[in-house]
């Protein structure tokens, strides 16, 4: 298709699988990773211009790319221009393609308090405003006071507080991409934060999958009630279909061994879904999103 030609940035038949935690999946049949946001703002004009679907890929905890691969345009912030943190006083701005983890680190290092409970949580600063990213501590969107988006139409756009409604696992942040957000922060000791800090590491990652593991958090969970623990009661941990297997050390977490395809996650969706269904009388939602 020549609907690309003339945009330096953009590939075709780009693998998808490397680029995703659970190492999985098939191509992209066009791919930008655009170095400005007037090269970004080229690419989003020309996919709705020319009905291209076009989604954003961040740090790949949240997807399942299936094993024919992905229809349309997959644009990828990895740029420096799009990961950007400053801080003034309380305030930070981190650009949209900037880790979660880096944005944590500067702000607990600058002595502001409030994004440390989200410690161990994959993936940008985009995709955690875009789902409300969360742990028992709080989630990313109690701290948030702006954002600046781009729409499918290539449309650049101010978000204040006013605008931004936050909900479990969900945000009025729908726009194609978040190009910058702003959190206001609490002054603290960078010391007390940083301890803070690692004991909730410390804590996280005595239950979740091995490093090592290419995996992912398959579920979201229901009001009041853990995913993981609902699985784990019907017996599911260590189940698996093919060379997919629901975690040993976190039920809601499956782990991808060698050989594993897309399709035997999504059948392993169906068995867990199902046998929560029967014995527990829970539909569970997926988390993950499959592309």
């Amino acid at each position: 298709m020549t609907a690309m030609s003339g945009i330096e940035c953009v590939r075709e038949q780009v693998p998808l699988a490397e680029r995703t935690w659970f190492k999985l999946g098939g191509p992209a049949q066009f791919f930008a990773e655009p170095s400005s946001v007037e090269e970004l703002q080229a690419v989003v004009t020309r996919c709705h211009d020319e009905g291209l679907h076009a989604r954003l890929l961040g740090g790949g905890s949240k997807v399942l790319i299936r094993d024919e691969g992905v229809a349309g345009m997959i644009i990828a912030l990895a740029h420096p221009t799009f990961l950007g943190i400053k801080t003034a006083g309380r305030k930070v701005t981190v650009g949209g393609g900037a880790t979660l983890a880096n944005a944590i680190t500067v702000t607990v290092g600058a002595g502001l308090a409030g994004l440390e409970p989200l410690v161990g949580i994959p993936g940008t600063i985009g995709g955690a405003l875009h789902g409300n990213a969360g742990s028992h501590g709080g989630d990313a969107g109690q701290w948030a006071c702006g954002a600046t988006v781009m729409t499918r139409g290539g449309e650049i756009l101010g978000r204040d507080r006013g605008d931004l409604v936050f909900a479990y696992r969900q945000s009025s942040l729908d726009e194609l991409v978040i190009l910058e957000a702003q959190f206001e922060l609490e002054e603290e000791d960078p010391v007390e934060v940083t301890k803070r800090m690692q004991k909730q590491w410390i804590v996280k990652k005595a239950n979740l999958p091995m490093a090592h593991e290419n995996t992912g958090c398959i579920f979201k969970n229901p009001r009041g009630m853990s995913a993981g623990m609902l699985i784990d009661q019907c017996g599911l941990k260590g189940e698996f279909v093919g060379n997919v297997e629901v975690s040993q050390r976190h039920a809601n977490f499956f782990v991808a061994k060698p050989g594993a395809t897309a399709k035997e996650v999504l059948q392993l969706i169906d068995v867990v879904r199902n046998r929560v269904a029967e014995r527990m009388g829970v539909e569970l939602e997926t988390e993950i999103e499959i592309w």
